[in-house]
């Protein structure tokens, strides 16, 4: 890594061919109570490069407005130590801190200089006066840390001693890159936040895609934001706000966003709450007809065998089955990645295949993540 940002390269017309895209992203939910005069080294691994940094802070759950009074962004050397000269402070409207209303979020200013593709990037924040609910990602299989008072400004690691597997209040990062370049945001529950791929290497299905894509040439979509939460449904609230009500704060907010990803429901089936494979249809109608009314890309990925899991029954696999038979055949999608074929057994095909089974029946392993990534076709990215 270099030891410093590398500067901007000059653009004849910046307005005309520049454009803000999400270079990294994490689902905002409830992650416990907020912790006054706490710093928090965030560690997270970006997409896309470009100049023009820009951080989202959020506080979509929050009951009260918060106050950020330090915010930094850095590049990793080992662990919450720094590269030498590499923490930048962020500024918001001009001024060092910021306080973000209870349900609101905010951008800081766009940092000089310019980031590399596959960044390991540090973002560290203060908080001051935190109370309340706090928000953030809770299952981010990366080690962050956390101290008490600020530290945000240090680029060593001594005081950084307490280890934490969850992003507090950073729920985004973009840069500005050419207006031909987009990005792919995967909406999805555990198998897309990455749960059975192993913690710190990046081997979430969502990461495999990005290497693929950083180094594609038939495709412009070069970003992608991994907006999985653990337990999501498509149709109700429960672990996260469903599929449905996030999808505006978690997917179409965000900057140069091209395509969604929609690969979601097995929470839904599997819960045995009644939801029928209609139901599931209607959600999935409403978020393309919502992705679609705002002007992008919707690939639907059909729902993975799952059958060896407490919870996997007949009927439950009736509606999976139904479902997937609608994502394949409907028209409702632009294009479709059939993650059924792609995980499941040639021996049993209601079972994931022993080679990719995480261990549960229901999530991939690295090498699940991994065929799946590579069974999406890049240019089913750009297919309207």
């Amino acid at each position: 890594m270099a030891a410093a940002w590398a500067p901007a390269a000059a653009q004849a017309d910046p307005a005309a061919t520049r454009h803000d895209v999400i270079t990294w992203g994490a689902s905002a939910d409830r992650v416990g109570d907020a912790v006054p005069d706490h710093s928090y080294r965030l560690i997270v691994h970006t997409s896309v490069g470009g100049d023009g940094l820009r951080i989202r802070l959020s506080n979509a759950f929050g009951d009260r407005p918060l106050t950020f009074d330090s915010a930094y962004a850095g590049l990793e050397r080992e662990g919450a130590e720094l590269v030498p000269g590499s923490n930048r402070h962020l500024a918001f409207g001009g001024a060092r801190s910021v306080t973000v209303p209870a349900g609101g979020a905010t951008y800081s200013d766009p940092l000089p200089g310019r980031l590399p593709a596959a960044a390991t990037l540090v973002v560290s924040l203060h908080t001051a006066q935190a109370a309340g609910t706090a928000t953030g990602h809770s299952m981010a299989l990366q080690t962050s840390f956390a101290a008490s008072g600020d530290h945000a400004s240090e680029e060593g690691a001594d005081n950084w001693t307490e280890r934490i597997g969850s992003w507090f209040y950073l729920d985004s990062v973009t840069v500005r890159t050419g207006s031909d370049t987009g990005a792919v945001v995967a909406l999805g529950d555990s198998i897309t936040d990455g749960w059975q791929s192993t913690t710190d290497l990046n081997r979430r299905w969502p990461d495999y895609l990005s290497r693929r894509l950083q180094s594609a040439d038939d495709t412009s979509v070069k970003g992608v934001a991994n907006e999985g939460i653990s337990g999501n449904k498509v149709l109700a609230d429960g672990a996260g706000q469903s599929a449905l009500n996030r999808l505006e704060r978690d997917v179409l907010s965000h900057p140069g966003v091209r395509t969604v990803f929609l690969f979601e429901g097995v929470n839904d089936i599997k819960a045995h709450t009644g939801v029928t494979a209609q139901d599931m249809i209607d959600g999935y109608r409403e978020i393309a007809e919502r992705a679609h009314g705002a002007g992008k890309c919707v690939v639907g990925a059909t729902i993975a065998p799952f059958k060896g899991w407490s919870e996997w029954d007949p009927a439950a696999e009736s509606v999976r089955l139904e479902v997937n038979e609608f994502i394949r055949d409907s028209g409702e999608f632009d294009a479709v990645s059939d993650f059924d074929r792609t995980l499941r057994s040639p021996y049993d095909h209601e079972r994931i295949l022993p080679f990719f089974d995480g261990g549960d029946h229901l999530h991939p392993n690295d090498k699940g993540m991994q065929a799946m990534a590579g069974a999406v076709n890049v240019r089913d990215l750009t297919a309207c």
